[in-house]
């Protein structure tokens, strides 16, 4: 093949890429490929063909053939890598990330690439030494020092990553991110704290950029809250949520109607009709509301039992959802819901447990902690029959307040708004009462309050229910990651100063009370709340 014959190839493969035209392109590239099997360029093509068609398996397949004969095969490499993340196949991912990073000792922009491939496998400290390898060839990009400071925040490294954000807040003054993560690194004293710095940097047109503002403002109403300025506090967050919910566009009542779908499609008949799976055993599923105490729980079986922890695995909804959306293709008259009845859940927990028990290399014992697979009790109970469920319930009026008060990024939009936290959290409500009552035990509940004040009792509970002993060996919770906004509060003391934290803020929460108790929902310890809300 000349040179002339493979540049009008790619030209017009690529142009149909462009076009949406994918099997035009996929045949084009195929054709090409048998013609010319050894030309990286033409498998390339083929994998990005497939990869837009939907079908990330063949373009992995593709991709590794290029890499394979290709003179210069590190960007390649880095292709594969990232397809296998997306397959779920972090083994593989993390063999083929290692050989880009042998081949990319002086190029900065791949190791920082190779270092987001570590993360994106759960090797924390991985990816933190590959940014720092990074950063020496570099300089000092912003947005590399921010990514080197989250892995030194998740790995407990927390006055390491201090410097960090210290020296990327000196480059880039209005990074919002940054000055959220510094406040939430440790809890502030008034001896050592951000407050003037943060005021000042709010009062600059640095930080007029909605996101980076909003961010700032949550920075700054948690430093508050740890100094005790309860009032204040709370005035800098209601900024902060309404700037941060004005970023967004977002519709709650559609996402509680997904909520309420999943919880009249699964009744108890459909369950029972289903073909359930097998096995399962060793696995715990935390799930329940964010900052409802799932961390603190996964901490302390860690530390308790003989388990390991895969984090927040976002493994069950994505393999659903592939599953989901096959059937959809072949009815496409189901809603998405609708078409999950027809999955094959055998293969659905199979499949989960392949990915699962590569993130802890093997070990039999696997905690997931994401919280949002509140949503699919039903459906984990039946791919994976043998699995422990352990439901995280804490005080309602406490949990909305916590998450009203984190900045979550990319996650949960419904927090920024307390009337869209209560019609979410009565959503969550309505589908737990539902599993409990079509489960019926097979859900354990522990709840926070309990968690914090009784804490030996709560995990030989939890340790019971899951058919586990108690061990004599606990790690270092230095050797364990934490990827989660919680990183720093995890590691401290278990402590009761959280519980009933909400009740400081009652005359600003009044609406969402009045909310919930309309709704039905028991709220303990508000007898001084009549007066704020008749006031």
């Amino acid at each position: 093949m000349t040179e002339l014959q493979l540049r009008s190839i790619l030209r017009e493969g690529y142009q149909w890429l462009r076009q949406g035209r994918y099997s035009e392109a996929i045949h084009l590239a195929e054709r090409a490929c048998l013609e010319y099997p050894d030309q990286a360029h033409l498998l390339e093509l083929a994998s990005e063909a497939h990869l837009a068609h939907g079908d990330p398996h063949t373009a992995g397949e593709r991709i590794a053939r290029a890499a394979a004969v290709a003179s210069a095969p590190l960007a390649l490499l880095i292709k594969y890598a990232s397809l296998l993340v997306q397959l779920r196949r972090r083994h593989d991912a993390l063999s083929v990330a290692r050989q880009a990073h042998a081949l990319a000792e002086t190029d900065g922009t791949a190791l920082w690439r190779i270092g987001a491939l570590y993360s994106a496998c759960h090797d924390v400290c991985a990816a933190r030494d590959t940014y720092q390898q990074a950063l020496g060839l570099l300089g000092e990009p912003p947005p590399l020092l921010y990514d080197l400071a989250t892995m030194q925040f998740f790995g407990g490294e927390f006055d390491a990553a201090e410097t960090t954000l210290q020296r990327l807040l000196q480059l880039a003054p209005g990074a919002g991110d940054a000055l959220y993560l510094r406040a939430t690194l440790r809890r502030q004293t008034a001896q050592r704290n951000h407050l003037d710095d943060l005021r000042q940097r709010l009062q600059h047109t640095v930080l007029a950029e909605p996101s980076a503002r909003a961010a700032a403002l949550y920075a700054l109403a948690k430093e508050q809250e740890d100094l005790g300025l309860h009032a204040d506090a709370f005035q800098t967050l209601t900024a902060a949520a309404t700037g941060k919910r004005q970023t967004l566009q977002y519709d709650v009542a559609a996402e509680c109607a997904q909520i309420a779908a999943v919880r009249q499609c699964y009744d108890q008949t459909a369950l029972r009709a289903l073909q359930p799976g097998h096995g399962g055993e060793g696995l715990i599923f935390i799930v329940g509301l964010p900052r409802s105490g799932t961390t603190l729980l996964e901490r302390l079986l860690i530390q308790h039992g003989d388990a390991r922890s895969a984090g927040e695995l976002m493994d069950f909804g994505m393999v659903l959802g592939e599953a989901t959306a096959r059937v959809v293709s072949a009815h496409p008259g189901l809603t998405a819901v609708q078409a999950s009845l027809k999955i094959d859940f055998a293969a659905l927990g199979q499949e989960y447990l392949r990915g699962a028990r590569e993130v802890v290399h093997g070990h039999l014992v696997v905690i997931d902690k994401m919280p949002i697979n509140y949503l699919y009790c039903g459906l984990i109970a039946t791919a994976l029959p043998k699995a422990h469920i352990i439901h995280l319930a804490r005080d309602p009026l406490d949990t909305c307040y916590a998450m009203y008060k984190t900045l979550f990024y990319n996650a949960y939009p419904f927090s920024y708004a307390l009337d869209e936290i209560g019609e979410y959290y009565l959503a969550y409500r309505q589908i737990m009462q539902h599993w409990h009552a079509v489960l019926p035990g097979r859900i354990l509940d522990v709840h926070y309050e309990a968690l914090v004040s009784e804490t030996e009792q709560q995990i030989a509970r939890v340790l019971h229910h899951c058919g586990l002993a108690a061990t004599d060996t606990v790690p270092e919770l230095s050797a364990v990651a934490f990827v989660t906004a919680s990183a720093a509060q995890v590691r401290g003391e278990v402590h009761q100063r959280s519980v009933r934290s909400s009740r400081r803020h009652l005359a600003g929460l009044a609406p969402l009370v009045k909310q919930l108790q309309d709704a039905g929902v028991s709220l303990p310890q508000l007898n001084e709340l009549d007066a704020a809300i008749g006031q």
